[in-house]
């Protein structure tokens, strides 16, 4: 191949320094997770910290630091508003706890287990190679980066 191809990220063949760096934007947010800090911010932080200190890497490392940054906004989101819900009908009682709100958690727990299923089975499938595109989170990271690699 001429240096001026590409090929799709998808068969791209990452080197162990790659595969290493992309796992490890997974893994920011467990970290985060099995540390056990409560506040929403704490997860989002360590994918952020990541993102920025690598965006300069290779194709194949910020397809993966994007995808996970991504994932991490959306649950920020999520959590974030939780959080506050939950602060709000706990210590400034300005709420009631109702049904609605019960939901909302159980739908967040959910969306948290998801989450964080999916995101360690990444970290373990990238390390070894393995690309891993997620449904709703894959497509915003192509239409945010290049799924091409320069060979």
């Amino acid at each position: 191949m001429e240096h001026n191809q590409t090929i799709d990220i998808t068969i791209y063949k990452p080197n162990e320094t790659e595969k290493e760096k992309a796992a490890n934007s997974y893994l920011m947010s467990l970290i985060a997770v099995m540390a056990g800090t409560p506040l929403p911010i704490t997860y989002f932080l360590p994918t952020l910290i990541f993102f920025l200190s690598n965006r300069k890497s290779t194709p194949y490392v910020k397809w993966h630091i994007t995808q996970a940054l991504l994932s991490q906004i959306t649950m920020f989101i999520i959590n974030a508003v939780a959080f506050t819900w939950t602060i709000n009908i706990f210590f400034l009682h300005n709420y009631t706890l109702t049904d609605s709100y019960i939901g909302y958690i159980i739908t967040m727990l959910t969306f948290n287990i998801f989450e964080f299923i999916i995101t360690l089975i990444a970290a373990i499938r990238v390390r070894r190679g393995v690309h891993m595109e997620w449904p709703f989170w894959g497509t915003i990271t192509n239409i945010f980066t290049t799924r091409k690699i320069p060979v």
